[in-house]
């Protein structure tokens, strides 16, 4: 069975060469189209491989073209080879192509697929440093009780970190071996770190009417050699109340409540006399050890003496008032303040001040 050429001639296709036997042409195309069709290992060779089986260049486009020069007697015959041939070899890619397929999909699921079962990349979330949650603390204390949270420049001015508070200027602490100058040398200009939170009262003083109530957090400077209870710039906080008629016993009474909020209920305070140039009569406030609870011998708080020893205070000396412009005639107040280093280090046992300063995330993480 051949396509004769007088045939093609006749229809005008005599640029087509013969198939000398369409049926053996198909039945080749089909036996060796399984092993073509396994040989590929990729979807892109595949969709050639369809093209090269399947297009016009193929056997079986070849042969679907020259069906028109087939004697009418062999057309049904080969038709039906053709279309068998057609749908084996698609029946061989159709297999071929989901196997391919479901390869890639593999593929993307091990290079792309996420191991729920394994712990998340986490972020370790800070905290705030034990020096401002005691800051914090201190602070809500009072500001339950009605204060007002005042602040102030660190850079300050002699007048207000001295001589508005009463200190004289033969006092020690006016000395370039204590106060850390900025510009030193004529009164009326010096500038320095605040070496106490306290200008801030006297500022604040000016600035504002009677009643006062105000709490003074902030860092102050001295010329201090690090060691165990002391370095050049450390935290304090500082309290004020001008009214009238505030006593002493308001002011015992402000800070029992403080002690007992910070340290405990059953805490006592205690005070003993002293000297402030900025208070009279003034004292240091003693409160009742937290840790052994009375005295008891070898105490890591208190050494055995039942008190530990917390902060100067006073009743604000009237020379403060008239240099702020009040009437100590009508008005009075009390002032307290103590250091956040030391209210921390009583607290929690820490020996020594150095540890707020290392940044050791040891030491930090317990807080």
């Amino acid at each position: 069975m051949s396509f004769p050429n007088e045939q093609v001639e006749t229809q005008g296709r005599s640029n087509l060469p013969p198939v000398v036997d369409p049926i053996s042409a198909l039945d080749r195309a089909i036996s060796e189209t399984p092993a073509a069709v396994a040989a590929v290992d990729s979807l892109e060779g595949l969709a050639m491989l369809e093209s090269t089986l399947l297009g016009k260049e193929s056997a079986l486009g070849e042969v679907r073209r020259r069906m028109g020069q087939l004697d009418p007697v062999d057309r049904p015959k080969i038709g039906a080879k053709l279309n068998e041939a057609a749908e084996v070899i698609n029946a061989l890619l159709t297999a071929r192509r989901a196997e391919l397929e479901a390869e890639d999909e593999g593929r993307r699921v091990r290079e792309e697929s996420i191991d729920v079962t394994l712990q998340a990349i986490t972020f370790p979330s800070g905290s705030l440093h034990l020096i401002q949650q005691t800051i914090d603390e201190v602070v809500d204390i009072f500001v339950a009780l009605g204060y007002r949270v005042a602040s102030g420049p660190e850079a300050e001015l002699a007048w207000y970190n001295f001589d508005a508070l009463n200190t004289p200027s033969t006092h020690p602490s006016r000395l370039e071996s204590d106060t850390m100058y900025l510009d030193w040398g004529d009164p009326d200009d010096e500038v320095l770190l605040r070496t106490h939170t306290s200008p801030v009262q006297a500022r604040w003083m000016e600035q504002h009417e009677p009643p006062v109530y105000i709490v003074v957090p902030g860092r102050s400077y001295r010329t201090d050699t690090i060691d165990a209870t002391h370095l050049p710039v450390f935290h304090q906080i500082e309290g004020l109340a001008v009214d009238t008629d505030i006593n002493f016993g308001d002011l015992r009474g402000t800070l029992l409540h403080f002690a007992r909020e910070f340290f405990g209920p059953q805490s006592t305070v205690r005070m003993r006399p002293h000297f402030f140039p900025f208070t009279e009569p003034s004292a240091e406030l003693d409160v009742s050890c937290f840790a052994c609870d009375g005295g008891e011998p070898g105490c890591r708080v208190c050494g055995g003496s039942g008190w530990v020893e917390l902060l100067g205070c006073g009743m604000v000396d009237p020379n403060v008032l008239e240099a702020v412009g009040y009437d100590p005639a009508q008005l009075t107040g009390f002032a307290f303040g103590m250091g956040v280093e030391r209210l921390a280090m009583v607290r929690h046992g820490i020996e020594t001040v150095r540890h707020f300063i290392d940044n050791d995330i040891r030491f930090l993480e317990q807080f």
